[in-house]
C-alpha cells in the first residue's frame, strides 16, 4: 500500500476516522469505534496506528492533523479552546506525544464563548472548511448532530455561536426512556407535525413528548410515526430557541443526511434560505486548511 503526505483525522467521542492524502487527493480511508470515550491515555498513538500502520513510510516523518474530542482535557494532548470571536482555525496546533517516529500528531483547537458559556471542538474545522470553499460568505452554520451547533459567521471569523443538546436528546429519549416502546422506523408525514408543534409552543415540549407514549397506547400511533414525530418536537423546540440566529439570515446546513435533510425541511417550512453542504468533506477541507498552521518544512498537503 502507497505512502502518504499526510494524514487527516476526526476523532470524536465515539469513533476515529481517518484518511491518508497525497496531496488533496484521498488514497485511504478508515475508521474504528476507539473514540476518545474508550481510551485512556496510552491508548490513542496503538489506536491510531491499528488503521495508519501500512500508509506510513519509513524513511520519512508523516503529519496527522486531527480535529475533535482527541484534543479535550481527557484526550491524547489538551488543545486549548480559543475565545470568539476569532477565526475557526489559529495556531499553534497542540502536539501529541509520539513514541512511534514515523508520525508527527498536531491537534486543531477547539473554541469557547464567555457569555453565555459554550464551547466547540471538532465543529470549528468544519466551519473552516466551510469557508475555504465560500470565501467572503458571511451568514450561520447551522451543524446538526448529536450536540447541533448554530454558529454566527462574518468577515471569516466566528462571532457567536450556541449548542444544543437535541441529537442526544433524541438517542436517550428513544432508546433509554419510556418512549423507547412507542417509537421505531420512520414516517415523514410524523415529522412535519412535531416540528409544527416543537416550534408553535416549545413551552410545551415536555407534555407533548409524553403525549407520543400515551397516543400509543389510546390511539395505536404508528411508532414510525411516533418516533419522526419526537425526532420533530426537539428540533422544532431547536429552532423556536435559535431565531435568533436565523432569522433574517442565509443559512447553510452541514452534516450528514438524512439528519441534515431533516433540518432543511423544518428551516424550510420557516421561508428560510438554506444550503446542505457534507460534513465529511468539509471536514477535509478544513483539516487541509489546518496544515498551513505547521511550520513550512512539514507542510506537505499546502501546495
Amino acid at each position: 500500500m502507497s505512502a502518504v503526505d499526510w494524514i487527516a483525522a476526526d476523532w470524536g467521542t465515539s469513533h476515529l476516522r481517518v484518511w491518508g492524502l497525497k496531496g488533496d487527493r484521498v488514497l485511504h480511508h478508515a475508521a474504528s469505534d476507539q473514540g476518545m470515550g474508550r481510551l485512556t491515555r496510552d491508548g490513542f498513538e496503538p489506536a491510531l496506528l491499528t488503521l495508519v500502520a501500512k500508509w506510513l513510510s519509513d524513511t520519512q516523518v508523516t503529519p496527522v492533523i486531527v480535529c475533535g474530542m482527541v484534543g479535550s482535557r481527557q484526550g491524547w494532548v489538551e488543545a486549548p479552546y480559543r475565545g470568539v470571536p476569532c477565526t475557526p482555525l489559529g495556531g499553534p496546533l497542540a502536539q501529541a506525544p509520539c513514541r512511534d517516529l514515523r508520525l508527527s500528531v498536531h491537534v486543531i483547537p477547539g473554541l469557547k464563548q464567555a457569555k453565555p458559556a459554550d464551547v466547540i471542538r471538532g465543529e470549528e474545522t468544519q466551519v473552516a472548511g466551510f469557508l475555504t470553499q465560500n470565501p467572503g460568505w458571511d451568514g450561520v452554520l447551522c451543524l446538526p448532530g448529536t450536540h447541533s451547533k448554530w454558529v454566527h459567521v462574518s468577515a471569516g471569523e466566528v462571532v457567536s455561536f450556541q449548542t444544543f443538546l437535541t441529537g442526544e436528546m433524541f438517542a436517550l429519549l428513544s432508546e433509554a426512556s419510556v418512549l423507547r416502546h412507542s417509537v421505531a422506523g420512520w414516517a415523514e408525514g410524523g415529522f412535519a407535525e412535531g416540528v409544527a408543534q416543537g416550534m408553535e409552543r416549545p413551552e410545551r415540549l415536555l407534555a407533548r413528548l409524553f403525549s407520543i407514549r400515551a397516543e400509543g397506547l389510546l390511539q395505536g400511533r404508528d411508532p414510525a410515526e411516533a418516533r419522526a414525530r419526537l425526532s420533530g418536537l426537539l428540533i422544532g423546540a431547536e429552532l423556536a430557541a435559535a431565531k435568533p440566529y436565523w432569522l433574517g439570515q442565509q443559512v447553510a446546513i452541514i452534516g450528514a443526511e438524512p439528519l441534515a435533510q431533516h433540518y432543511a425541511q423544518a428551516l424550510g417550512t420557516l421561508s428560510v434560505p438554506v444550503t446542505t453542504h457534507d460534513a465529511t468533506a468539509m471536514t477535509l477541507a478544513g483539516l487541509a486548511a489546518a496544515c498551513a498552521l505547521l511550520p513550512q518544512s512539514e507542510r506537505p498537503c499546502v501546495n
